[in-house]
């Protein structure tokens, strides 16, 4: 899809959500201090407040990966990568400093060696052309329990993800 008409998709995408049911997530980038940014997810607008700070705007439902980076003059201070669902107006949710109001957090780790691990557990979904976006929510709270106890997570093969989609379509 061109720059272009991913950006007319995503207009019309949100023309069809009213704002106040979209999650908001505030990403910050001062170079080598803060850096917070989206590995994956499809937003349906974006405001950009200034030159190192912006909004992106979620649907319910949406899944994307929000990684956060900070360091001060002794080094890193912070290293973490929550995959969340975005909520819709009346639904529970847990509380994550740049998110408004929050979300169903499916996966989250802490540090950089197991931020990186995901991080190459995302690049290996994407290998298999499944876009992390589309992966069984189930997965990503699996990834968490396995990464939690020390344990390496099962790999998210095509053929489970045909599985997942089977199962979405039946309503199973």
């Amino acid at each position: 899809m061109t720059g272009l008409a991913a950006a007319s998709a995503r207009v019309g995408r949100a023309l069809l959500t009213p704002p106040d049911v979209l999650t908001q997530v505030e990403l910050v980038w001062i170079e080598k201090q803060v850096e917070h940014w989206i590995r994956f997810g499809r937003d349906v607008s974006e405001q950009v407040l200034d030159r190192r700070r912006r909004i992106l705007f979620f649907p319910p439902g949406a899944v994307f990966a929000l990684v956060r980076w900070a360091a001060n003059e002794h080094g890193t201070v912070l290293s973490r990568l929550d995959v969340l669902r975005a909520v819709g107006p009346d639904e529970p949710c847990q509380t994550i400093p740049t998110v408004t109001p929050g979300g169903d957090i499916l996966l989250r780790v802490d540090g950089w060696p197991k931020v990186e691990r995901m991080l190459q557990h995302i690049d290996a979904i994407e290998a298999a052309s499944i876009d992390p976006v589309d992966v069984a929510p189930d997965h990503w709270r699996h990834v968490h329990n396995r990464l939690a106890v020390g344990e390496a997570p099962r790999a998210y093969t095509m053929q489970r993800h045909r599985a997942f989609l089977l199962a979405r379509r039946i309503g199973a």
